[in-house]
């Protein structure tokens, strides 16, 4: 910040000539008295004041962006592109996928220290926007049209659509784009940093849970309760243990009360017989 000193007969005289030499406006300027005039006999003293050029909000952004363009080695230019209702700060580079990152992660993290250096001091908060090669604009556009794309799809479903988790500045683009339709309506979920938005169909119909077991018409409760009360898969397991299952693994070479069976105990294996029903083909049969 570079500052200057001007003299002159008068403070007032000072002030005028150092304002005209900065071509600057007393609302542009910070001044600051160093010396009243002093008139006598002997020696007369003249007024000298310091003026400094005020440096503006967007301006401020512009010198705390540079430097940590250069403590991060990145190669980029800053350009201030707008000071009105909102700054707009362009990056200029070669490498511009550094700059902007995944998704534009690496441009919002300069947007937000950039929006909180150019507050410093005010009372009402000024938006800043941080760019690179139109980034902005592209990615507005893509919002758009993802905003009506899902709202499409969600009264067609007739059920809610959720979006990922996005930053505040993208979710207003979505809220935006879908805020006049009479189809849907959106709202925000979640905590942040992964608040997110939900797209609501007018049309939005009941939860219907599906059969879980099957398209029959069957009461699934009345049946646990059949096969409960000894019918079903519970009896079929109990009239089989009643013999017939112990016999049938004697029979296949199992073990019985006394150990193995006959065939194992000489040292040999049954050959397996085979099978004269039909059945799902689960592999390789044996042979001849």
């Amino acid at each position: 910040m570079s500052e200057f000193e001007f003299t002159g007969k008068t403070v007032e005289d000072a002030i005028e000539d150092g304002l005209k030499q900065l071509n600057l406006t007393k609302e542009q300027a910070e001044i600051t008295i160093i010396d009243e005039p002093v008139k006598g006999l002997i020696r007369t003293k003249k007024a000298k004041v310091k003026i400094i050029k005020k440096i503006s909000d967007g301006e401020r952004a512009i010198e705390f962006i540079d430097e940590l363009i250069e403590k991060m080695n990145f190669h980029a230019t800053t350009e201030l592109k707008d000071e009105g209702e909102k700054i707009i700060i362009n990056l200029i580079t070669t490498s511009s996928s550094s700059i902007i990152g995944y998704r534009g992660e690496v441009l919002d993290a300069f947007q937000t220290l950039a929006g909180a250096i150019a507050n410093i001091g005010r009372d009402e908060y000024r938006r800043v926007v941080v760019d690179c090669e139109n980034y902005r604009g592209k990615r507005e556009e893509t919002l758009k049209n993802l905003a009506q794309r899902l709202a499409e799809k969600a009264v067609e479903k007739g059920r809610k659509v959720s979006l990922e988790p996005m930053n505040p500045y993208e979710r207003r683009i979505i809220h935006s784009a879908l805020a006049e339709s009479a189809d849907v309506k959106t709202v925000s979920e979640g905590k942040e940093p992964n608040r997110f938005i939900a797209i609501i169909p007018n049309n939005l119909r009941p939860y219907e849970k599906k059969e879980r077991y099957g398209n029959n018409n069957r009461d699934y409760k009345g049946d646990r309760n059949n096969r409960s009360s000894g019918g079903g898969f519970n009896r079929d397991r109990n009239e089989r243990s009643s013999g017939d299952y112990n016999k049938d693994r004697n029979d296949r070479g199992g073990y019985n009360k006394t150990g193995f069976n006959k065939d194992r105990n000489e040292g040999s294996f049954s050959k397996p017989k085979k099978s004269t029903t039909f059945g799902t083909y689960l592999g390789n049969s044996f042979k001849d």
